[in-house]
């Protein structure tokens, strides 16, 4: 099933995917394959369908609340149909690459036993591979994850960011933005660089597309420097340049620069503006880590900035944010407000939950705290310090540490 599969993927265009999965998935005894991928803003699962668009009988969009294949994709493990079909049983299986959350897969398995869930699961980690690897030439799969129009910044936004999670043995990265579609100067960024892992989030003021070439502008003269051996306080002073150089003194951007060491857990930052990291250590929080700030990148007052440093504990969460989150009010001017956002991380993770589904939920509930429409955007990058080791580690030990399936409860086997 998987050499088939991967052979044929090399000059395979992304639309014919769900008909060579199913082909090649009846070698495993999977009479039935469905791939469904996350739209931007991860509040339904939609389904991949071939070039002539018609979905199956039966299938199309999914909600992730309240749903079954929703909870596979929630914990990152295989979930069982509720119900018994006549040719065979159906799993949902969560579709991740690394700990990104692409979808869930729906398998009609023959066989109803540990080696089939096994080939399921390797299945899905494939088809996580081939998609990850053909989406940025694919407008079909754009289109299918868009339940409404982005605007220019928000298109320009989500093609410059990284994915929205990252993990290994070391590190869990997590990144929300809301509102998904029309972003207007948010940014974020992580990057390995060998033991150091690199952290930025940038808030370029306005709320319009000029706030986001300005966002992007930034972003992008942070990436060169640090790509060329620039520290913090250089990398900072390299924004600056390239926001005064293309806009004077009218555009500037805030934002948080560090970098995590590894190997001992010591976090580095400068702080341009911006407000403060949070450290979460268990079920403790610090909210306003002492480092004196410089000026926003772009307004030359001429501070100085400050690289400060902080010893973390393995499972310490670095949180940095932008306004949005804790300014987000309701209709009566109450704030979100920053004690019940980090006590909305705490208490969820304490629960289990990935920290990608944690922060999910946060930013549902800031804007159902804003009644669903936010002033401001709202961004929040989570990193996960697990410790010096880099290890191997699965999907769902990556996620959450959680078991591959919710049942083994012994069923028909395989002759």
């Amino acid at each position: 099933m998987l050499a088939g599969l991967l052979d044929a993927s090399h000059l395979m265009p992304l639309d014919v995917l769900p008909q060579k999965a199913n082909e090649h998935a009846r070698a495993a005894g999977f009479t039935d394959v469905l791939i469904y991928v996350a739209d931007l803003d991860r509040q339904a699962l939609h389904l991949l369908t071939g070039p002539d668009g018609e979905p199956p009988d039966a299938a199309g969009d999914i909600r992730i609340e309240g749903t079954t294949p929703g909870r596979a994709y929630q914990h990152g493990r295989l979930t069982s149909s509720s119900t018994k079909e006549p040719d065979g049983t159906d799993w949902w299986l969560p579709v991740v690459d690394g700990a990104e959350r692409v979808g869930v897969l729906r398998v009609r398995s023959l066989y109803d036993d540990d080696r089939a869930r096994e080939d399921a699961d390797r299945l899905a980690a494939l088809l996580a591979l081939l998609i990850v690897a053909k989406r940025t030439s694919s407008d079909l799969l754009a289109r299918l994850m868009r339940t409404g129009p982005l605007n220019i910044a928000a298109e320009m936004a989500w093609n410059l960011m990284p994915p929205s999670t990252y993990a290994d043995g070391r590190v869990v990265i997590s990144a929300s933005m809301e509102p998904a579609y029309r972003i207007s100067g948010d940014v974020y960024e992580y990057a390995l660089d060998g033991p150091l892992v690199h952290l930025t989030l940038l808030d370029a003021m306005g709320h319009d597309t000029a706030a986001g070439l300005c966002g992007a502008l930034a972003l992008g003269a942070c990436r060169n420097a640090r790509r060329q051996g620039a520290d913090l306080v250089a990398n900072g002073e390299a924004v600056e340049a390239a926001l005064i150089g293309q806009y004077g003194q009218g555009r500037y951007a805030t934002g948080i620069l560090a970098t995590l060491d590894t190997r001992t857990g010591v976090l580095s930052w400068v702080n341009r503006g911006h407000h403060p990291p949070i450290i979460i250590r268990g079920t403790r929080w610090s909210s306003h880590l002492q480092c004196p700030p410089a000026h926003p990148m772009g307004t030359d007052l001429g501070l100085p900035s400050t690289v400060c440093d902080e010893q973390l504990q393995p499972g310490d969460r670095i949180v940095l944010y932008t306004d949005g989150i804790t300014e987000a009010r309701r209709p009566d001017d109450t704030e979100f407000g920053l004690e019940r956002f980090t006590d909305f991380i705490i208490r969820h993770h304490a629960d289990g939950l990935p920290v990608p589904e944690t922060l999910r939920r946060l930013i549902q509930a800031v804007l159902n705290h804003h009644d669903g429409r936010l002033q401001d955007d709202a961004t929040v990058l989570m990193c996960e310090w697990l410790g010096p080791g880099l290890e191997d580690t699965g999907p769902a030990a990556a996620l959450a540490g959680l078991p591959l399936s919710e049942s083994s409860e012994p069923g028909r086997s395989r002759p």
